[in-house]
């Protein structure tokens, strides 16, 4: 398991150079993190493949944990930029499935990342890893959103949370080939049935 480095917080990129800077760096670790996984990925090699020193990295990212769950982050904004807004007629817990088992399918294409991403953001203690509240703040946020809740009840939320919970460990039993892709995605739309029957603008 990737150890957590000493808890000082990570340095935000404020300036467009910095931000681009960041972005390179998680560029640089998804495309190690896809050819080698977690383990084998070396801190100085995706420095050097991003252009930066080794203590810019460190600076933004004081371990592996905090760079690949800054990475699932990273594409967990692209999934809710590239997503539709609620749809106007259909079922929308069937929207919701659709969407998880697409962001699988997206996700497994490279299942050393995938695993790299996962066990980061599994492991991420939120207090000290910012980025894994990042994290469930947006998938929650666009679920929420697919299913046309604007003003959630507390429940909602917590069945929500429920559905992101048991997607993660759907995706990691496919990784661990406990469970065929197809079997995968027959579980998550049988999870979003269960789960998101009861919501409060769920049809009488």
């Amino acid at each position: 398991m990737p150890r957590i480095a000493e808890s000082r917080p990570p340095a935000e990129p404020s300036s467009p150079e910095q931000r681009a800077r960041h972005l390179r760096i998680l560029r640089a670790a998804a495309h190690f993190g896809a050819e080698k996984g977690l383990e084998r990925v070396q801190m100085h090699e995706v420095a050097k493949a991003a252009g930066v020193a080794i203590g810019t990295l460190y600076r933004y990212f004081p371990s592996k944990t905090h760079l690949f769950t800054a990475v699932m982050a990273e594409q967990m904004d692209r999934l809710d930029e590239t997503s539709p807004q609620a749809p106007a007629d259909g079922d929308p817990v069937e929207a919701v499935a659709e969407l998880l088992v697409s962001a699988s399918r997206r996700l497994l294409v490279k299942p050393a990342l995938a695993s790299a991403m996962l066990q980061s953001a599994n492991s991420a203690n939120a207090a000290m890893v910012t980025d894994a509240g990042r994290i469930d703040e947006r998938c929650r946020a666009l679920l929420l959103r697919t299913l046309g809740l604007e003003t959630p009840t507390a429940q909602d939320v917590t069945l929500v949370r429920l559905l992101i919970q048991c997607w993660y460990g759907v995706l990691q039993s496919a990784l661990n080939g406990r469970v065929s892709m197809p079997d995968a995605e027959n579980d998550i739309r049988l999870a979003c049935r269960l789960l998101l029957v009861s919501r409060s603008n769920a049809e009488d």
